[in-house]
């Protein structure tokens, strides 16, 4: 029998990890599906699926000022340095313009331009009735439920990923120790056997 993927209690019912193994493939499968939408969106763009992100993202951030690049990467759960290079292909596709913050002139404040309104606009006929069909079987309280689960997962998946890039990097820096030790345990032998 192969082993207990987890080990946390409440992800066990009755002892097992069955459930927890089906949700996490459930959790993938919908999860891609999610990505063919918004790569479905980009597409109509003329966009990749992430830059729709980013651009929909300035749309309903920017109020009337504008939204900086932390902000965007904040809300998108990204790094500061992967919007803005999203965001250069934004402004070079004439669909984001970017000025200078007069109150910190270091950073720039994000606006989508005429041109990405009009196509935001005219997107919303295909993306209205596909975001509802994507959450069609759920309740107003289960989509809000759900909503408040997802705010909490995200920081969990955050520590679930750094944990796995330490137990690689420690994983790889072992044979480097053994490595290492072997020159001394070598000497330590020869001294023993003289």
């Amino acid at each position: 029998m192969p082993r207990l993927t987890v080990t946390k209690s409440e992800l066990m019912p009755e002892g097992s990890d069955a459930i927890f193994r089906k949700f996490i493939h459930d959790f993938l499968a919908f999860s891609s599906r999610v990505g063919q939408c918004r790569a479905g969106f980009g597409e109509r763009l003329g966009i990749s699926g992430i830059a729709y992100t980013t651009l929909i993202s300035i749309a309903h951030l920017q109020g009337e000022k504008g939204v900086g690049v932390s902000r965007i990467a904040e809300h998108l759960h990204l790094s500061g340095a992967f919007v803005t290079i999203e965001v250069s292909k934004l402004v070079e596709a004439d669909l984001v313009k970017k000025r200078v913050n007069k109150s910190d002139r270091r950073r720039v404040l994000l606006t989508v331009t005429p041109k990405a309104r009009r196509l935001l606009d005219e997107l919303v006929t295909v993306q209205a009735p596909v975001n509802d069909a994507l959450f069609d079987c759920l309740s107003a309280a289960e989509f809000q439920q759900l909503s408040s689960m997802m705010e909490r997962l995200v920081p969990c998946g955050d520590k679930a990923a750094s944990m796995l890039a330490f137990t690689a990097k420690w994983s790889k820096a072992q044979p480097e120790k053994a490595k290492a030790a072997a020159p001394a345990d070598k000497q330590k032998n020869k001294k023993r056997a003289a």
